[in-house]
């Protein structure tokens, strides 16, 4: 099978190389091509690849660097897409034109997720149409933030062809059936219960055996306080929720607070993530770094560690770091591969993703869509059959009031940010900023959309052409 990697200059790209060289998905893959706008963060990822060690009996596949798109994805199978239009310093003025206004600034939260979402989501409609052209039976599996929003714009063209993944909702759900002593095979859910949008969801049960253990975390505060979601959000409003968020919603639960840990932190963490990875690929291309043995690898790993000790920094006290077992990183690998090798024909899988929120078949009592209360078409991240027919969602509980009330209004934001991008409607971007719960305000709106366009001139073509 041949994987084509857009975005293969990405800081991620040595975690997806290392799960296809060794484990349960060593020859999965036998080329992997890397693909990006930036050539020179491709050959620095090549580097890096290319350091790393080969275990006895493994099988990594071999590594081409493409130089056009087109040939990348010619004879493609699968393409993985992490592609983030503006780069890290774009990510920053994501953070920044929405903290100068005193609201939150994070990169697929709120203001800054929609400004990412007006970029991303024309360059992967862009993919996608290449897709159709070079490559049309390549499944793509999307990475790129934020994978909701992309995701649904990208089904029109793809159809059941694209899904869209995450690791924080499967990761939250493996955390929370560990602790309660009951563990999951990979690949499968076994009794989870889990709704949402992608960053925007919730754990409301975990019945591995038939019997709900969810409860009963929730009323151990020693057991709580050993994930790190229970440290985030507290077992007070954990038994009010009677359900385990998403580590996302930290910032609708608690905005105050992380805006302010923001505002006085010497650094976003867009900043801090763009000195990191500016100053890691200029030492890949440094003169000899390919000739030392391993040392590109070691130089990446350390970046990697110092990158997720700093991950929602925001959300802990003063001094508080993250425990060594939360600092392993990956978890986006591991579900691309289980939905590649599901896709391709390798048996189905349950797997927590982004798609449609229509059932494959209506169940007995009629219910015709994952979520209760939510459009058919609207992408949703729930668990779902992936099989060679695509990802089919499970349907799900009807959410609670307060749940579904912010998952109508996220989507509705969502919507008018596809409708900006396609049709070029400048109207419905100030609509999805006024819109968003934490934004709020025609007149914040204006200054947002403002201070974007500003930062990012290439948006005011977009409104000029859209993309139909």
């Amino acid at each position: 099978m041949r994987l084509m990697i857009a975005g293969g200059g990405g800081f991620r790209v040595p975690l997806i190389y290392r799960a296809l060289s060794e484990g349960a998905f060593s020859g999965l893959v036998h080329q992997v091509v890397l693909y990006d706008i930036d050539a020179e963060r491709a050959a620095a990822m090549e580097t890096v690849l290319r350091d790393m060690p080969v275990t006895e009996g493994a099988q990594p596949p071999a590594v081409v660097v493409a130089s056009t798109l087109a040939e990348a994805l010619k004879g493609t199978d699968v393409v993985f897409a992490a592609v983030r239009p503006g780069g890290t310093a774009g990510r920053i003025f994501d953070e920044r034109v929405a903290l100068d206004l005193g609201l939150l600034g994070q990169e697929t939260i709120g203001a800054g997720g929609i400004s990412f979402a007006l970029r991303s989501i024309p360059a992967m409609l862009d993919l996608a149409r290449s897709m159709i052209e070079q490559c049309p039976n390549a499944w793509l599996i999307n990475f790129t933030n934020p994978a909701g929003m992309v995701t649904e714009a990208l089904v029109p063209v793809l159809g059941r062809k694209v899904v869209g993944i995450c690791d924080s909702a499967s990761g939250l759900v493996a955390r929370a059936a560990r602790t309660a002593g009951s563990p999951l095979a990979p690949g499968h859910l076994e009794g989870a219960g889990y709704y949402g949008l992608n960053h925007l969801g919730w754990l409301y049960r975990l019945a591995p055996h038939g019997t709900d253990l969810l409860p009963g975390l929730l009323a151990d505060a020693e057991l709580l306080h050993s994930i790190e979601e229970g440290r985030l959000f507290g077992q007070a409003q954990l038994e009010r929720l009677k359900c385990l968020p998403n580590e996302y919603l930290f910032y609708y639960y608690q905005t105050d607070r992380a805006t302010s840990a923001i505002l006085s932190a010497d650094q976003t963490r867009g900043e801090s993530v763009h000195r990191q990875q500016a100053a890691l690929y200029a030492r890949l291309a440094a003169p000899g770094t390919a000739g030392a043995d391993g040392d590109a690898l070691r130089q990446w790993e350390a970046a990697r560690r110092v990158r997720e000790e700093g991950y929602l920094a925001e959300s802990r006290n003063v001094g508080e770091q993250r425990r060594e077992e939360e600092l392993a990183g990956g978890g986006y690998e591991r579900v691309a591969m289980a939905v590649m090798r599901a896709v391709t024909g390798d048996g189905d899988a349950e797997l927590i993703v982004n798609t449609p929120n229509k059932l494959a078949s209506p169940t007995p009592d009629g219910q015709e869509v994952a979520i209760p209360g939510l459009p058919a078409d609207a992408v949703v991240e729930v668990p779902s059959r992936v099989g060679t027919d695509g990802a089919w969602p499970l349907p799900q509980e009807r959410p609670a009031g307060p749940q579904l009330t912010l998952m109508r209004h996220v989507k509705d934001v969502e919507r008018l940010t596809i409708k900006a991008v396609v049709d070029g409607d400048r109207n419905a971007a100030l609509q999805a900023f006024a819109g968003h719960p934490l934004v709020g305000s025609e007149e914040l709106a204006r200054k947002l959309l403002d201070g974007y366009e500003s930062a990012f001139p290439g948006l005011q073509e977009l409104w000029a052409g859209g993309r139909d």
